[in-house]
């Protein structure tokens, strides 16, 4: 990765959709941009595509794997914790198993991923962690028991972490997703859908973007983006 005088951001559950996009957003605002994700291939076809971004490919549900990562490229101004495990259906419906995995990308990848970075944010006094929730967050529906319970858990952290690194001159912010995300898969589930249904990857990434550069006398922790019709 060139240019390594540019700060660096740090972006987990880099996929085709938001993890893409907000990749692409810190990279065209001046940012060197680590990806991690599992699928290496995709990951080296979005390294080729993104100016200043290196693959890393990482499960970050393994803790070590996950350091292993962090090593690698060094220490970020910017984390954002993307990645996210998901399944649907009641709790006699999902396996346990499924639902510690989820915990473990969601929740324990979160504890990891901030005692990983914020040492080095701590020491230069200034750093941002951002992280993409959803409803869930908020909610347990009951089809929702495979992981709106670690999505909770998620937040609660991430409270937590902004309530202890805030002070030190870390912001740690929570935007919670209230929204069907525009990819493909999303709009082979709603063929009759309007454009104007779904929320951008890219808007998304914009908020990411917003939140991590917010002055420091104005921070947010909890913030929301929906499409301007979504009941709530």
């Amino acid at each position: 990765m060139s240019n390594s005088n540019k700060p660096l951001a740090l972006v987990t559950g880099v996929g085709p959709g938001t993890g893409a996009a907000i990749a692409r957003r810190f990279a065209e605002s001046g940012y060197r941009v680590a990806m991690l994700a599992r699928d290496a291939q995709r990951l080296a076809q979005l390294e080729r595509e993104i100016p200043n971004s290196i693959a890393v490919p990482c499960d970050v549900a393994n803790h070590e794997d996950l350091a292993s990562a962090i090593q690698r490229i060094g220490n970020p101004e910017v984390v954002i914790h993307n990645a996210v495990g998901g399944a649907f259906g009641t709790f006699t419906e999902v396996d346990a198993d499924i639902l510690q995995r989820n915990f473990e990308i969601n929740t324990m990848a979160l504890f990891h991923l901030a005692r990983l970075t914020t040492p080095a944010m701590i020491e230069a006094g200034k750093g941002a962690l951002i992280v993409t929730g959803n409803t869930s967050a908020l909610r347990g529906k009951a089809a929702f028991a495979g992981f709106a319970p670690t999505k909770a858990a998620q937040r609660i952290l991430a409270e937590s972490l902004a309530r202890d690194l805030g002070p030190k001159g870390i912001h740690v912010a929570y935007l919670i997703i209230d929204a069907v995300i525009d990819v493909p898969w999303q709009r082979e589930l709603r063929p009759e859908a309007a454009d104007d249904f779904f929320i951008s990857p890219t808007s998304i990434a914009g908020e990411v973007h917003h939140l991590a550069h917010q002055p420091r006398d104005a921070w947010s922790f909890l913030a929301e983006v929906r499409p301007f019709h979504e009941p709530w």
